[in-house]
């Protein structure tokens, strides 16, 4: 058989996803709407993507670090603050941040104006995270504290880092 006979095999494993400019799963965190493109289940849970906009003059999780997954931030639009450590980045449209396992960081929009941002994370061990502050959220209605969220960070292989949070 030639290649080319081969190309035209259909393929075993899973399917071509395509979520479009409506679809998705939204969660709202606060003054953040997020919404996962891909949660992994069409990945092997290799990948998880999302993308979030973050309102202006909006605070960001406390400062953390992760032992399991990789995260990246690629900006669409406005500007991000992520600190890492003591040290701050302002991020602009077409910047990308990689964030390794064990890296203290996190991230905010200081400014006037929306920010737009793709968010990978792979593994996808993360995503459920969201979900859960999103739960916690609606069960009390109340904002979310500082213990909460470090709380359910912990169930994800992440804890508060150190030193500025």
């Amino acid at each position: 058989m030639t290649d080319e006979a081969k190309a035209d095999e259909p393929r075993e494993g899973p399917a071509l996803s395509v979520v479009g400019p409506g679809d998705g799963e939204t969660i709202v965190l606060g003054t953040t709407r997020m919404r996962i493109l891909e949660d992994g289940s069409r990945t092997g849970h290799r990948l998880a993507i999302a993308e979030s906009v973050l309102a202006p003059h909006t605070e960001g999780p406390p400062q953390h670090r992760h032992a399991r997954h990789d995260e990246g931030f690629y900006i669409l639009s406005g500007t991000v603050r992520f600190t890492v450590g003591s040290d701050d980045y302002d991020a602009v449209a077409g910047t990308l941040v990689m964030v390794p396992p064990g890296t203290p960081h996190t991230f905010a929009n200081p400014t006037d104006q929306p920010a737009v941002m793709l968010s990978t994370f792979t593994p996808d061990l993360y995503v459920q995270y969201f979900r859960d502050l999103q739960e916690l959220l609606h069960a009390d209605g109340r904002p979310l504290t500082r213990e909460a969220n470090i709380d359910t960070m912990s169930r994800y292989a992440t804890e508060p880092a150190t030193g500025r949070a």
